[in-house]
C-alpha cells in the first residue's frame, strides 16, 4: 500500500482546487467579468468533467493501465494552464479554461480506482488516504487568502500553475495497480446502468453537486459583498475543510456502523440546511462558521459514502468507467448546472433565492435516496 505516494497526489490535486474554487470567481471579477460570465466560466471547470473522465475511463478500462494516463493528463493540464496568462476577454478565457480543465479533470477518477485497488479488502479506509487532499486544500486556501491581502488577485493563476506542476510530479511516483480479482465475469456497464437504484443514486449525486456548484461559484463573492476580507473568506473556506478532515478520520467507522445509504441521507438533509443558512444569514459570522462546519457532511461524508457505493456497484474492469460516471454526472454535470443557475439568478434574484434553489436540489436528492437507493451491504447499489 503506497500510502504516502497516493496521499501526495490527493494533496496536490485538492491544493490546486483550493486555489481555484474559492478564488477564481474573485479573479474573474477582478478581470471585469460580470456575474453571468463568471457563472458560465466557472461552469466550464465543472462541465469538462462530463466528458473528459469518460474518455479517459474508456481507454484505461480497455488497457488495464491507469497511471500512464494519469501522468499524461497531469502534464497536459500543466501545459494547458499556461494559456490562461495570455487570455484577454471572455472567449479567450473560456478557451483557456476549457483546454486546461479537460486534462485536469481526466485523472482523479483513475487515481480513485488505483487507491481502492491498493486498499484491497479495506475500502472503508479510503478516507484516511483522501484526508491529505483536504489538508492540501486547507493549507492553500488559508495561505492564498492571506497573500491576496498583500499581493492582489494577479497571483492566483501563478499559485494554480505551481500546484499543477506538483500534481504532475506526484503522479510520477504512484505505482499502477490491477483491478481486484473477482469470481466470474464482470457485468457489462450497460446492464449496470439499467438498474433503477444506480440511476437514482447518480441522480441524487447530480442534485447534491448542483447545490455545491452555486456555492463554489458564488460563496466568496457573497461574502465579499457582505464586507468580509480576503483573509476572512480564506479562513471560512479553510474551516469547512478542517471539519471535513475531522470527519474523514472517523469515516470508516461511520460506514461500518451505519452503512453508506444512511450517511447519504443525513448528508443531503444537512446540505439543505446549510444553503439556507448561507443565503439568509451572511452577515452573522457565527452562523457562517456553523454553516462551514457542515461541509463535513455536505461534502466529506457524502463523497466518501458515494465513492464507497460506486466501488461496490462497478466491479472489475468497469471500475474506471464507474468512477468516471460518478465524477461526470455529479461534479461535472451537477457542478456545471449549479454554476449556470447561479449566474442566471445572482444579479436579478439575489443570494437568498439562489442558495434556496441549492437547498431545494439537496432536498430532492434526499427524497430520491430515501425512495430508491439501497445499501451496498445488500449488494444493490
Amino acid at each position: 500500500m503506497p500510502y504516502w505516494r497516493l496521499s501526495g497526489y490527493y494533496l496536490f490535486y485538492f491544493a490546486s482546487l483550493g486555489a481555484l474554487v474559492p478564488f477564481w470567481g474573485l479573479y474573474l471579477q477582478g478581470k471585469g467579468f460580470d456575474a453571468l460570465a463568471i457563472g458560465q466560466l466557472m461552469a466550464i471547470l465543472s462541465g469538462t468533467k462530463i466528458l473528459a473522465p469518460m474518455i479517459w475511463g474508456h481507454i484505461v478500462d480497455r488497457s488495464g493501465h491507469r497511471m500512464p494516463m494519469v501522468r499524461l493528463g497531469a502534464l497536459l493540464a500543466t501545459l494547458a494552464f499556461l494559456t490562461v496568462f495570455a487570455a484577454d476577454g471572455f472567449w479567450s478565457m473560456a478557451a483557456a479554461m476549457l483546454l486546461f480543465s479537460f486534462f485536469w479533470n481526466t485523472s482523479l477518477p483513475q487515481v480513485e480506482s488505483v487507491t481502492f485497488n491498493h486498499l484491497g479488502q479495506r475500502p472503508s479506509r479510503y478516507a484516511l488516504v483522501r484526508i491529505w487532499g483536504s489538508v492540501g486544500f486547507i493549507l492553500v486556501v488559508a495561505a492564498l487568502g492571506w497573500r491576496l491581502e498583500q499581493d492582489g488577485l494577479a497571483v492566483i493563476p501563478i499559485w494554480v500553475l505551481l500546484l499543477c506542476v506538483g500534481l504532475w510530479l506526484s503522479a510520477l511516483m504512484i505505482p499502477d495497480s490491477a483491478p481486484a480479482p473477482r469470481a466470474g465475469p464482470a457485468p457489462s456497464l450497460r446492464r449496470l446502468l439499467r438498474r433503477p437504484e444506480i440511476l437514482a443514486f447518480f441522480g441524487a449525486c447530480f442534485l447534491m453537486q448542483l447545490s455545491h456548484g452555486i456555492y463554489y461559484a458564488f460563496y466568496s463573492i457573497h461574502l465579499e459583498s457582505a464586507g468580509y476580507s480576503s483573509a476572512a473568506i480564506g479562513n471560512l473556506w479553510a474551516l469547512g475543510v478542517i471539519a471535513e478532515v475531522l470527519v474523514f478520520l472517523v469515516m470508516h467507522r461511520l460506514l461500518d456502523r451505519f452503512g453508506a445509504r444512511r450517511v447519504l441521507l443525513w448528508s443531503l438533509g444537512l446540505a439543505a440546511l446549510r444553503w439556507l443558512m448561507i443565503g439568509a444569514c451572511v452577515e452573522i459570522l457565527a452562523v457562517q462558521i456553523f454553516a462551514q462546519m457542515l461541509h463535513a457532511a455536505t461534502f466529506g461524508t457524502f463523497h466518501a459514502a458515494a465513492i464507497h457505493l460506486v466501488h461496490h456497484a462497478f466491479p472489475g474492469r468497469t471500475q474506471g468507467r464507474g468512477q468516471a460516471l460518478y465524477n461526470s454526472l455529479s461534479f461535472g454535470a451537477g457542478g456545471a448546472a449549479g454554476s449556470l443557475i447561479g449566474g442566471w439568478l445572482w444579479t436579478g434574484s439575489g443570494a437568498l433565492v439562489t442558495f434556496g434553489i441549492g437547498a431545494a436540489a439537496a432536498a430532492c436528492g434526499l427524497l430520491i435516496v430515501r425512495l430508491w437507493v439501497q445499501d451496498e451491504a445488500r449488494g444493490e447499489s
